[in-house]
């Protein structure tokens, strides 16, 4: 498969790379081996993601690090905590464009400037974990980004794949 030079905004207003992640889990029903493929497609393709993962709902009102790409994560994120646990305990989408000004931020990384959410829920409806996508640039994700992700999400896991 040929690589294509990463674009300079979020990958998915890119068809081809939405396309090639469905592509590739066509048929796919282990859900740590489609969050390993998302992770690494989405930070390998898309410049500006420093920081690509997934934190897994591993017991009522905790997130445990999944398969991620980038530096280090947070290990154990409660629901109570930071934005992925306020995604996880809201169940909706968290786009954040100042991560210092988000109140109860967890840092990870000091690189991260911007962050954004998605939940994702499994055929039963019930909460899987959320991708998390850091940025070391402010304001880097848009509405539509956080769309797209939530779609490719809902074919992944809910089973929407042709």
């Amino acid at each position: 498969m040929e690589r294509t030079s990463k674009p300079n905004r979020p990958g998915m207003t890119n068809s081809d790379l939405t396309a090639r992640i469905l592509a590739l889990c066509n048929g796919e029903v282990d859900e740590i081996a489609i969050m390993a493929t998302v992770a690494g497609e989405l930070y390998h393709d898309v410049n500006g993601f420093d920081w690509v993962g997934f934190y897994r709902v591993v017991e009522p009102g905790l997130l445990k690090i999944g398969p991620y790409q980038g530096r280090y994560g947070c290990l154990v994120i409660p629901f109570a905590c930071g934005v992925c646990g306020a995604a996880a305990r809201d169940q909706e989408i968290k786009i954040v464009d100042d991560v210092k000004k988000f109140d109860g931020h967890i840092a990870c990384s000091d690189s991260t400037k911007s962050e954004l959410v998605v939940p994702c829920f499994g055929q039963d409806g019930k909460l899987l974990g959320v991708l998390d996508i850091d940025s070391d640039q402010y304001a880097f994700f848009s509405k539509k980004d956080a769309h797209d992700l939530d779609q490719l999400m809902r074919k992944l896991f809910m089973g929407d794949i042709d």
